[in-house]
């Protein structure tokens, strides 16, 4: 009595060949960003491997309420937690209250736990920067320390009757081009000389970089000119961004022989703050200004007289940017 046969129980014995082919992987071809699932066949029972395409993000609306502390009402921060009733807040938030309980239940008993999957999400929302012109993306809750370094939050113009508000690059070319205010390029470290009119109150003055530096002079009494600078930039963090030295070298050259060679100067140097109101700073009431006396004041080329309207101050002044500067990476 011959045994059962491959066919007694409706199987055949395959090949070497047959059963490498069997075992080999069915594809399942989808779109790129979508699962691809493998499936590895052999015997009785089949595997199915699942990989992931490239990410794929999605833009959403949501109320943004929901991305905010329950406690603080700002943005939320990991860690995040959740109470059962589901009232979020953030780590930080959480660590300050009584037994780490949440304040919004009825019962003042709900207890908050750890959401890891919030805090996914929470990590992974980015927006656009609100700031017309800087289309830089960054996570939600790095919005408002984006914007303390965000060289198109606006400014506005403090000419009389002028309520332009714009980013600070527009500011400039508004100021150069309506109001006629003088505009210079400047290199960070490198010494910019500039005869200005003792009665040319402001001028815009553009860094390599586009961050706009506006230099104000004023009168100070006893003929004694002052001059200051501004970064215009709102939103300043305290920190200063810029360090600006200024000085004006005594004239004529026989005052320089009179003392083996070396003439007077009068200099400053002075961390530069940020305003988004540039054109309100009224000079001397700056922490630090450069005080030019009359003395050093020299006669404007081609224009007779005595008065104001003939003198310039021969100033020279130089720029440098900060380091580490640890927000630019952000802006």
């Amino acid at each position: 009595m011959h045994g059962a046969g491959p066919a007694a129980d409706g199987r055949s014995r395959a090949s070497p060949d047959k059963a490498a082919e069997s075992t080999k992987k069915a594809r399942l071809d989808l779109p790129d960003g979508h699962v691809k699932e493998h499936m590895a066949r052999g015997g009785d029972g089949c595997a199915i491997v699942a990989t992931y395409g490239p990410r794929e993000e999605l833009a959403v609306r949501i109320d943004k309420r929901l991305l905010h502390c329950l406690l603080c009402t700002v943005p939320l921060k990991p860690p995040v937690f959740q109470c059962k009733a589901g009232h979020l807040a953030c780590g930080g938030c959480v660590a300050k209250l009584p037994f780490g309980q949440c304040k919004a239940c009825v019962d003042s008993g709900g207890f908050f736990d750890p959401c890891p999957a919030l805090d996914a999400i929470v990590s992974s929302t980015r927006i656009v920067c609100p700031n017309a012109g800087c289309q830089r993306y960054m996570t939600y809750h790095e919005v408002a320390e984006h914007q303390t370094a965000c060289l198109h939050t606006p400014c506005r113009c403090t000419e009389p009757g002028c309520g332009y508000i714009s980013a600070p690059q527009a500011l400039a070319g508004h100021l150069h081009t309506v109001h006629l205010v003088p505009m210079r390029p400047v290199q960070y470290g490198k010494v910019v000389q500039l005869q200005l009119p003792v009665l040319t109150p402001r001028v815009v003055l553009l860094g390599v970089d586009n961050h706009v530096f506006l230099l104000i002079l004023g009168a100070l009494g006893a003929g004694v000119t002052a001059v200051s600078m501004v970064c215009a930039r709102a939103r300043a963090v305290t920190c200063p961004r810029f360090m600006c030295k200024m000085w004006v070298n005594l004239e004529p050259p026989s005052a320089a022989a009179a003392n083996g060679g070396r003439a007077d100067f009068v200099l400053v140097e002075m961390h530069m703050r940020s305003s988004s109101s540039p054109g309100v700073v009224v000079v001397a009431d700056e922490p630090t200004f450069l005080s030019v006396p009359r003395m050093y004041l020299v006669p404007a080329a081609g224009i007779g007289g005595d008065g104001a309207a003939s003198l310039q101050v021969p100033l020279h002044i130089r720029i440098d940017k900060l380091s580490p500067w640890s927000d630019q990476i952000r802006i």
